[in-house]
């Protein structure tokens, strides 16, 4: 059971694909998807990704009751962002969309767009005013072959933490590191920062934006940011070393979106940009969260309050890092190398016990240890 929520952990649902029940009967839909691709007449690319089925779910399309507390009228600007962030939590489907829309080489081959599917619920970990955290969990039930669906499959997934006018941010430097910098407050005011985690709470991006709104939506939109390669990249390509670009996330009446505008980046062995080939391609992303109803997470639910406790836990100890060295030096990828696997399989030990047990601090700090952390 751990090795197998391990391994849907570490392949970042590469291999499932949920299907709404409004697509077909059955859960499956035989019409190709359209890919925003390259010019007509070279050729479609057949998309890599999720190919496993999932078992059938309803979209809600009626308007949330969150989207109706954002549209208020007499609330104030702080609280109107509050809400958007608030809105984001829930139960979804979600679909992920990746193309390379222009390369700056030659390739001998065009990259495979990435297409894939899950089913995750965002849950409010942590809301103190100026301090909002929303921690993903995914549950999955796949269809078999005979037609069967299965017990569900449940895993963390990712954490992004909203803060108002922070005053520090720890941001990605390329090769493993991550830096703690702090901020201007002239730059800060009226702007939030969003700091994504990856599975294990280790530090993956973080950038500073402001939240803008209208009757059709509330979005906002990051500064340039640099980001490690995800597993949709890392598990197939090692010409380029990082990822530059905006971050946007759109809340509307029916779920919200994440859209990314990446340059693929080759640095030198100190982190610099590469001054003979800076950039290899421009790659265009889409996630797209559009909210259930009437979906059963309640196995998400139960492993999310076993574990939270021990989750944050381990969030708190690289914040206690940051804040007393300033910086992190890895091994490497921690997704990568699978160095996450003893923070999962201590989670997944909580999960089933149903309680915690006196060795998640050795266990924490020996996860670290091996990840060059401490």
């Amino acid at each position: 059971m751990i090795r197998r929520l391990l391994l849907l952990a570490c392949t970042f649902i590469a291999t499932v694909a949920a299907y709404a029940d409004d697509y077909s009967a059955g859960g499956k839909s035989d019409t190709p998807r359209y890919t925003f691709s390259w010019p007509l007449g070279e050729g479609a690319l057949k998309p890599r990704g999720g190919t496993t089925q999932g078992a059938p779910v309803t979209l809600d399309k009626d308007d949330s009751a969150a989207w109706v507390a954002l549209q208020q009228k007499s609330i104030s600007p702080f609280e109107r962002d509050r809400r958007a962030i608030l809105a984001m939590s829930g139960e979804y489907r979600v679909t992920f969309d990746f193309l390379e829309v222009a390369t700056y080489t030659d390739p001998q081959k065009r990259p495979a767009p990435y297409q894939s599917w899950g089913t995750e619920k965002v849950y409010v970990d942590g809301d103190t005013d100026s301090f909002i955290s929303l921690v993903h969990i995914l549950e999955m039930r796949m269809v078999g072959k005979d037609g069967t669906v299965s017990d569900p499959m449940v895993t963390k997934h990712w954490r992004q933490d909203w803060t108002y006018e922070p005053t520090h941010i720890v941001e990605y430097d390329g090769s493993a590191r991550w830096e703690r910098r702090k901020l201007n407050p002239k730059d800060t005011k009226g702007r939030w920062s969003q700091t994504v985690y990856q599975v294990d709470e280790s530090p993956r991006y973080a950038s500073l934006g402001r939240w803008e709104h209208t009757g059709s939506f509330s979005t906002w939109l990051s500064a340039d940011t640099w980001r490690p390669l995800p597993r949709r990249e890392w598990s197939v390509r090692d010409d380029y070393h990082a990822l530059i670009g905006t971050n946007r996330h759109t809340v509307h009446a029916t779920g919200w979106t994440q859209e990314e505008n990446n340059l693929k980046a080759v640095l030198k062995p100190d982190r610099q940009l590469d001054p003979t080939r800076p950039y290899l391609a421009r790659e265009y992303g889409m996630a797209r969260y559009e909210r259930l109803k009437q979906a059963d997470f309640a196995a998400a639910d139960r492993y999310y309050e076993r574990t939270k406790t021990f989750w944050d836990q381990v969030r708190d100890r690289w914040s206690s890092l940051f804040a007393t060295r300033g910086y992190a030096q890895l091994r490497g990828q921690v997704d990568q190398l699978g160095l996450f696997a003893p923070l999962f399989e201590q989670a997944d030990a909580i999960a089933e016990n149903d309680s915690a047990t006196s060795s998640s601090a050795s266990v924490i700090d020996s996860a670290l240890r091996e990840m060059g952390a401490l």
